[in-house]
């Protein structure tokens, strides 16, 4: 190891580039497949049965949403690339990116669940369950990149607001 290297970034400088590409490509792919397909099946408020559902006080016109996600979808895989460029090796970041990984999963399914097949009671568990998942996430990239468990804040704060506007749906219709 050269002078002045800390152990993460000796590890990374032995690693093949090519290996950290491939590592960043599926993070951000996994993104944006997960914003794609979630968009594909939430028509939002052009689905004629969500129009005629009694919605929460505060919640925002469709184009706020649309605005909204692409930018949590960002913030999650700059969270999880920088996550996998700090720890310098699967090993050590194996379990904060699986679960960056499932609750991409979790994240779209509470867009079909939801919009698809207009389950709102089974969403809201859902989301519920994406939230403490994305908790979890905060916890686990905290452990190796501080910053990238604060970019994931505003995905929270927005899975809370969220969670109310579905509950309220669950609850009022």
């Amino acid at each position: 190891m050269r002078p002045g290297l800390s152990e993460t970034t000796a590890r990374q400088e032995g690693a093949p580039v090519e290996f950290t590409v491939l590592a960043f490509i599926g993070i951000i792919a996994a993104a944006c497949l997960t914003a794609a397909l979630g968009a594909l099946v939430s028509p939002g408020a052009m689905d004629p049965w969500y129009q005629t559902l009694n919605k929460a006080p505060g919640n925002p016109p469709g184009y706020v949403f649309g605005a909204v996600w692409p930018l949590l979808y960002t913030l999650m895989a700059i969270g999880a690339c920088r996550v996998w460029l700090k720890a310098g090796d699967w090993r050590k970041a194996d379990s904060p990116l699986g679960i960056y990984f499932l609750q991409l999963i979790v994240n779209l399914a509470w867009s079909v669940l939801f919009f698809r097949f207009h389950l709102a009671a089974v969403a809201l568990v859902d989301i519920v369950v994406l939230w403490f998942l994305t908790l979890r996430m905060i916890i686990e990239f905290n452990r190796i990149s501080p910053v990238a468990s604060q970019l994931q804040y505003p995905y929270l704060a927005w899975l809370t607001f969220a969670a109310y506007l579905n509950g309220w749906i669950v609850f009022a219709n």
